[in-house]
């Protein structure tokens, strides 16, 4: 059977959830729904079936079910940005690349250990905050007049949410990981409709869904100033965060704030309720991945781009050595492209980021289980 459209896309257990072909639909005949075993996916519906798109989200018993299929024009624009049915990894052929990495790592020019510089950044983020900082560099300096990327659902805290923040206080406020579904494309209409160009924040599947869709649309391809990726062995799905909070006898109804990381290395996962000043639940990063990570998806397990070969610049955890009790946050930093270079320097030099470069060997020695998984692949 040929595949036809991003509802075609899910149904055979490729989709990953970027939210990209929702932002390329111009006849607007896709919505995304987070299917509570599986992820956030494209449904087409028409009809009465729409109005009844809300029963299906998340955590209601009947979430699995699916609408009637919408009759779409063969415009096939979903497919063009749909990094899930085709992931091309760039060709590392520049000559300025790290040979030692090229192979296994795809293309890196620089390869640094640092953090961010501001305390409180470094400390809320995970590992050493690098993604905000770096992101917020580029908010203050006039590189970008947002920043799309996710952050915890105001309404529901064990949720993600698409975000454009335009403020600094709005970015910092996202920081910490989010071991869930997420659909930072959903948002690319933003960037490409902005006064201002934008940064980019995702998995290493978004960023791949943002190329795809600059490659046809010139005017955001204008407007994303950078592409910032970060590691990733997979997303697991709202499940598996459902499953852990009752595992802690938590209710999800009563939680006002959740975190799955940071507030130091490699940082806790963490339940707030009402009129909490401090966490009432706390997880340690080997309990609350070690379990979520079984809830993973099938088209995770497929993917070959685990550490964001499509970004300018991508951030992960040195994992190369123990770490200590209370020891402040470390990231990895990959720098892909020449404007990459250009930025994250201008970062070091006007104090958001402290950084020393790193031995090549560094990487191999942090992110074993990634590069097995990519051989295996």
């Amino acid at each position: 059977m040929k595949i036809q459209n991003a509802y075609q896309v899910a149904a055979h257990r490729l989709c990953i959830g970027c939210g990209a072909c929702y932002s390329a639909c111009s006849e607007k005949k896709i919505k995304l729904i987070d299917i509570v075993d599986d992820g956030i996916r494209p449904i087409m519906l028409e009809g009465e079936d729409a109005g009844k798109l809300e029963s299906r989200e998340a955590g209601k018993p009947e979430c699995c079910e699916v609408g009637k299929l919408e009759v779409c024009e063969d415009c096939r624009l979903c497919l063009e940005v749909c990094p899930g049915i085709k992931t091309v990894l760039p060709a590392a052929d520049s000559t300025c690349v790290i040979q030692q990495l090229k192979k296994r790592w795809g293309r890196i020019i620089e390869l640094w250990e640092g953090y961010a510089a501001d305390p409180d950044i470094r400390f809320e983020g995970s590992s050493g905050g690098l993604c905000t900082a770096l992101a917020l560099f580029c908010l203050e300096n006039g590189y970008a007049g947002g920043i799309l990327h996710t952050g915890a659902d105001e309404l529901t805290p064990w949720k993600n949410k698409t975000i454009l923040s335009t403020q600094p206080e709005e970015l910092i406020r996202a920081t910490g990981s989010r071991y869930s579904p997420a659909s930072p494309c959903e948002g690319l209409k933003q960037i490409e409709t902005s006064t201002d160009p934008c940064v980019f924040v995702g998995k290493p599947c978004d960023v791949a869904g943002l190329r795809r869709a600059q490659a046809i649309h010139p005017e955001l391809d204008n407007k994303t100033s950078l592409a910032i990726g970060f590691f990733c062995a997979g997303t697991p799905s709202t499940r598996g965060t459902l499953d852990l909070l009752q595992m802690h006898h938590v209710d999800p109804d009563e939680i006002t704030e959740f975190r799955y990381r940071g507030r130091g290395w490699p940082g806790k996962a963490a339940v707030w309720r009402k009129n909490d000043n401090e966490p009432s639940v706390e997880i340690s990063y080997k309990d609350s991945w070690g379990f979520v990570q079984k809830y993973r998806p099938f088209r995770c397990y497929l993917c070959p781009d685990l550490t964001a070969e499509f970004a300018d610049i991508s951030v992960g955890d040195p994992w190369y050595r123990e770490v200590g009790e209370n020891e402040p946050g470390q990231s990895l930093i990959l720098v892909r492209t020449e404007r990459g270079r250009k930025l994250f320097q201008e970062a070091i030099e006007s104090g958001y980021v402290k950084a020393v470069q790193a031995e090549p060997d560094i990487l191999y020695k942090s992110q074993k289980n990634l590069l097995g998984k990519r051989q295996a692949i």
